[in-house]
């Protein structure tokens, strides 16, 4: 037997197969729910969507055999209604993927169909931004100037898309503002830009809360507190007062030895 003969004969009982046990049937059918729905909730109606007699699905054994995400719906053998099983953490599912689609197989024998379809799976907003720390700390020379920018930690969302991180808030101060940048979806980032000279002499330590608050309707919002440590530089020469007492005049300028 030659090797196009071999093929032919293979191709042959591929089909003889396929028509004596049934036909594989990719419905391009999606269903939508949100994550965290309760058990019970109806997801689509597969006997309807797939043309199913529903006199005799429960009789040819109509069921779900995927196996990865069948526990988390179940099929009711007599409305041919899918419903959810168990509670789907959508962030534990997809973690931070735009997109999370839960493909699934039903079947039904005699003789014997496979159904395929998806399941959307749409985020809520049920989780807040969190930094990875409660508090930074900042070393800023009394040189610096305004205009210079110094990076913030960024938070941490959970929720994708819309819920996702989308501005910030500096509690109000003379000193900073915000400078937020946008990396493309879903990253949001801020850094804190001087606005005024700093004077140590005048304020040493000066404390700011950064608030990061997401897009969710209601949006929910975590905070990070910011210390800026004043970093001396010697801008004041020793002078002797009137008395003979030796005293500090600030005077802004470099320290030059006594000749």
């Amino acid at each position: 037997m030659s090797l196009t003969e071999g093929h032919i004969l293979n191709v042959w009982i591929f089909f003889s197969v396929f028509l004596r046990f049934g036909i594989f049937t990719d419905g391009q059918i999606v269903y939508s729910i949100t994550e965290e729905v309760n058990p019970g909730t109806a997801v689509g109606n597969l006997a309807k969507d797939f043309n199913l007699n529903l006199q005799d699905i429960e009789r040819r054994g109509f069921q779900i055999v995927s196996e990865t995400n069948r526990r988390y719906f179940d099929l009711n053998v007599k409305t041919g209604i899918l419903l959810v099983k168990d509670r789907i953490d959508r962030d534990e599912i997809c973690e931070q993927n735009v997109k999370c689609s839960l493909p699934l197989e039903a079947i039904v024998n005699s003789p014997l169909n496979i159904y395929r379809f998806e399941v959307n799976v749409l985020d809520i907003n049920d989780n807040s931004p969190i930094f990875p720390t409660a508090k930074t700390t900042l070393n800023i020379s009394e040189l610096a100037f305004p205009g210079e920018q110094f990076a913030l930690p960024s938070p941490f969302d959970a929720d994708v898309g819309s819920n996702s991180v989308k501005s910030y808030k500096l509690s109000p101060n003379e000193h900073f503002s915000l400078d937020v940048q946008s990396g493309g979806e879903p990253s949001v980032s801020a850094e804190l830009v001087l606005q005024k000279a700093l004077d140590r002499e005048k304020q040493p330590v000066i404390e700011l809360t950064l608030t990061a608050v997401d897009g969710g309707k209601p949006p929910r919002s975590g905070t990070m507190q910011i210390i800026v440590n004043v970093e001396d530089i010697n801008d004041n020469i020793p002078v002797f007062s009137s008395s003979g007492h030796l005293s500090i005049l600030s005077a802004r300028c470099q320290y030059l030895p006594v000749v």
